[in-house]
């Protein structure tokens, strides 16, 4: 459903620099819809995201017995937006947003909800329905008995994204789609045992990264944080297999292959012991428009710029608003459900935080994202 013609100021305010077949539209809001139409917002700018699903749709949209699911839902909103005759505009999600309280009982109250908690259920979401599409393809008549095992393995569910248990004692290739291709990292977490300096290493795949703040810091610094190396000692001793006995250690987590998009995740809410109850941190944190990964296993100093940035407003973590900051075709973009604006990029730092604990200033960055400049997408 399309409704009203609100985009002309920004038509007006693009002129002929309106790039050619891109559609900026606002999305309609059901209440408390704002995490997610903030999400799915900086979703349709991942340019490769959007155009493989856009092929998905395609390659799907004939099917006659075809069952409905997030990710059909999903592909047929991008579909909507994407084949607008106008340039700008409003669209009603509600199909989409139907699914996703329908699939997700967390998403059914009229509660403030997280951006975040929204964007992880939904990548894992799609994830688990192209692997069981995949699995039931290889499975029909018609596949291959011959099907390589890779896209028939078991992927769980995890915080940050699938980890890739053994199936029956024996462990498969993970399942690769293009989410992954998308979104996917790899980090490695090394533990040196400090008797026999031996160095244990387990790799974990990650869609997107949760990194603790401090006050006046930047996302270099928390970074950094991330990988630092702590010391396990006292009631935390680490059982080393070498010598046989709980050890003191030397664990640090190291970012192994970094994605095509690295989402940040600032953890602005934090449970307060003295308060008994969760509260927003609006601690300033500085995210630069170019950010150079340092330390990486693989492709070392992979640089990233800035193209999206999902803020949340408001004080507490129980209430409040989301809107995105979208860069597109050299252009930032502020959508806040229906209203798409255009914002200067001088504006950004607005969005960093406050340096005082109590400011005017509610609007902070809490997810962030970076596409690699070293891949063409």
């Amino acid at each position: 459903m399309v409704m009203g013609a609100t985009g002309s100021k920004l038509e007006k305010a693009l002129g002929e620099q309106f790039p050619e077949g891109e559609r900026y539209f606002g999305l309609e809001n059901f209440g408390n819809t704002c995490y997610c139409n903030s999400v799915l917002q900086v979703l349709y700018f991942c340019i490769p995201f959007r155009e493989q699903l856009l092929d998905y749709y395609e390659n799907n949209k004939n099917v006659g017995d075809a069952e409905e699911n997030l990710l059909t839902c999903l592909a047929d909103l991008f579909s909507q937006i994407s084949s607008q005759k106008k340039k700008t505009g409003v669209i009603s999600p509600r199909r989409f947003v139907q699914r996703v309280k329908k699939q997700n009982e967390l998403f059914r109250s009229y509660m403030h909800q997280d951006a975040h908690e929204f964007l992880n259920f939904l990548l894992n979401e799609l994830v688990d329905i192209l692997e069981r599409e995949t699995n039931a393809a290889n499975a029909s008549p018609e596949a291959s008995s011959s099907s390589s095992s890779s896209s028939s393995s078991s992927s769980e569910k995890v915080a940050n994204g699938p980890s890739n248990p053994p199936v029956n004692g024996v462990r498969k290739d993970p399942f690769v789609t293009w989410v992954h291709d998308s979104f996917q990292g790899i980090l490695t977490n090394e533990t040196r045992c400090l008797r026999c300096e031996t160095v244990t290493a387990r790799d974990e795949t990650f869609f997107d990264l949760s990194l603790d703040i401090e006050q006046n810091s930047s996302i270099t610094s928390c970074l950094k944080n991330f990988s630092s190396t702590e010391t396990l000692n006292a009631e935390d001793k680490f059982f080393c297999d070498k010598c046989c006995s709980l050890q003191e250690a030397q664990k640090r987590m190291k970012i192994k292959k970094p994605p095509s998009i690295l989402v940040i995740h600032l953890k602005r809410f934090k449970y307060i012991e003295h308060l008994g109850r969760n509260k927003k941190l609006s601690y300033r944190v500085v995210f630069p428009m170019e950010l150079k990964l340092m330390n990486t296993v693989e492709d070392p100093d992979t640089e990233y710029s800035l193209f999206a940035v999902v803020v949340h407003i408001g004080t507490g973590p129980n209430h409040g608003h989301y809107v995105s900051l979208v860069k597109s075709h050299n252009h930032w973009l502020y959508f806040d459900d229906e209203t798409v604006e255009m914002i200067d990029e001088s504006t950004m730092h607005k969005y960093f935080g406050s340096s005082q604990e109590y400011s005017s200033n509610t609007e902070h960055g809490y997810i962030l994202f970076y596409e690699s400049l070293g891949r063409s997408s």
